[in-house]
C-alpha cells in the first residue's frame, strides 16, 4: 500500500517536474550565465546599461532649452511676420523680429525706433493678423 501511495504522488509530480525542468532549461539561455567564459556576455551588460540610463535620466532635471523658442523665432524672422509684443506693464509693441538671443529680442518697427526688448519684460506675443489676448 505504501508503494501505491508513493507511486501515485510520483506519477502526479512527474509531469509537474518535467514542466519545471523544461523551464529550467530555457532560463539559462535567457540569462546567459553559461556564456560568461566565452565572451558572449558583452551585449547583455550594454543593454542593461542602456535600459538603466533612461531610468536614471528620468531622475535628472530636464534641460533648460527645448529649442522650441528658437524654432519659433527663426520661423518668424525668416518669413518677416509682423508681430505684436505685449509687455508686462501693458505696453504694446508692433514690428518684425530682426534677431534674438538668450536674453532679448530686437524688433524692427516702421515709422518708430527699433527696440531691443528683454525677454523677461515680455508678457506674451502673437502674430499681428491673429486675435491676441488683449
Amino acid at each position: 500500500m505504501k508503494d501505491t501511495l508513493d507511486s501515485t504522488p510520483a506519477d502526479q509530480s512527474a509531469p509537474e517536474q518535467e514542466g519545471f525542468a523544461n523551464r529550467k532549461l530555457i532560463r539559462p539561455s535567457l540569462s546567459r550565465t553559461d556564456h560568461n567564459n566565452h565572451g558572449h556576455n558583452h551585449p547583455v551588460p550594454e543593454r542593461r546599461e542602456r535600459s538603466s540610463a533612461p531610468a536614471s535620466a528620468k531622475k535628472v532635471t530636464p534641460t533648460e532649452q527645448t529649442n522650441a523658442e528658437n524654432f519659433y523665432y527663426q520661423k518668424q524672422m525668416q518669413t518677416k511676420t509682423p508681430m505684436v509684443v505685449v509687455l508686462r506693464d501693458g505696453e504694446v509693441v508692433q514690428g518684425i523680429i530682426e534677431w534674438y538671443d538668450k536674453g532679448c529680442i530686437k524688433v524692427n518697427r516702421t515709422g518708430a525706433p527699433n527696440l531691443v526688448i528683454y525677454k523677461p519684460a515680455i508678457k506674451y506675443m502673437f502674430k499681428e493678423g491673429e486675435n491676441g489676448k488683449r
